[in-house]
């Protein structure tokens, strides 16, 4: 699937780090002409110059709250207007914000929570459509195990947010298959060497997450990248509204 990107404009939400950081890397391998927007994590100089390296084209990095409509139009809209038009969207932010039980949660955390994981992923949609007229165009969206599973304790709100993308993904499908655009998502189980697990697991969490993991391993942003690649590329255009689950045969679908 060498090269499959090129001339093809690609916008990955909180592309520089984790998950995101690895896909960017793997879209640009593909001849992406990238634009990752970051909100605390912003992109370093080896990943700058990786893309740069991979793609042959500079990368654009741009400061973005994805959950203040104000912020995700203005962002869009310029990246739109620079690139001429937004050929693949990732949707990849999102995060847990802290584990509280529901008894215990206020409704300011819950409101926090599905701004971040399913609010931003309908403000980047909303606003980049209109910049996909071009006849081909691929939405991807990044939910988690725990919308099927509900999560670890403390992770209701996270994995109902999560949960929901599943319902979005199924239904923007439907409504945009005319237009020449795909819609999936992508479910990553226990996914090392991410900001979410080196913040809200512990070790001996971790230890017993791999050990009741069939290929017995963690995940790697590395093994989500590869799936979205492949929903990026033309030979996935007859697939759209369904969901990659990436855990390792942990759960089944």
């Amino acid at each position: 699937m060498t090269d499959f990107l090129t001339n093809k404009n690609v916008l990955v939400t909180g592309g520089g780090v984790g998950i995101g950081r690895e896909i960017s890397l793997e879209l640009a391998r593909a001849g992406a002409r990238l634009a990752i927007t970051y909100l605390s994590h912003e992109p370093d100089e080896e990943l700058v110059l990786a893309i740069k390296e991979a793609s042959g084209t500079e990368l654009t990095a741009v400061k973005l709250d994805a959950t203040s409509e104000t912020d995700v139009r203005d962002v869009i809209s310029d990246i739109g207007t620079r690139f001429g038009s937004i050929d693949v969207v990732v949707n990849n932010i999102g995060g847990l914000i802290q584990r509280s039980p529901i008894g215990q949660m206020d409704f300011a955390l819950w409101n926090k929570v599905m701004a971040v994981n399913l609010d931003s992923v309908f403000l980047v949609t909303h606003h980049a459509l209109p910049f996909m007229n071009t006849g081909w165009g691929r939405i991807i969206n990044v939910a988690s195990l725990a919308g099927h599973n509900g999560g670890h304790p403390g992770a209701v709100a996270y994995g109902t947010s999560k949960a929901a993308i599943f319902g979005f993904t199924r239904g923007l499908s439907k409504e945009v298959a005319a237009l020449g655009i795909t819609v999936n998502a992508v479910a990553p189980g226990f996914i090392e060497a991410t900001p979410f697990h080196d913040t809200f697991t512990t070790a001996e969490s971790k230890a017993e997450t791999i050990a009741s993991i069939p290929v017995q391993r963690a995940g790697t942003p590395a093994d989500v990248a590869g799936a979205v690649a492949w929903l990026a590329a033309p030979q996935s255009s007859f697939v759209t509204g369904t969901t990659v689950n990436i855990n390792g045969g942990q759960y089944f679908a």
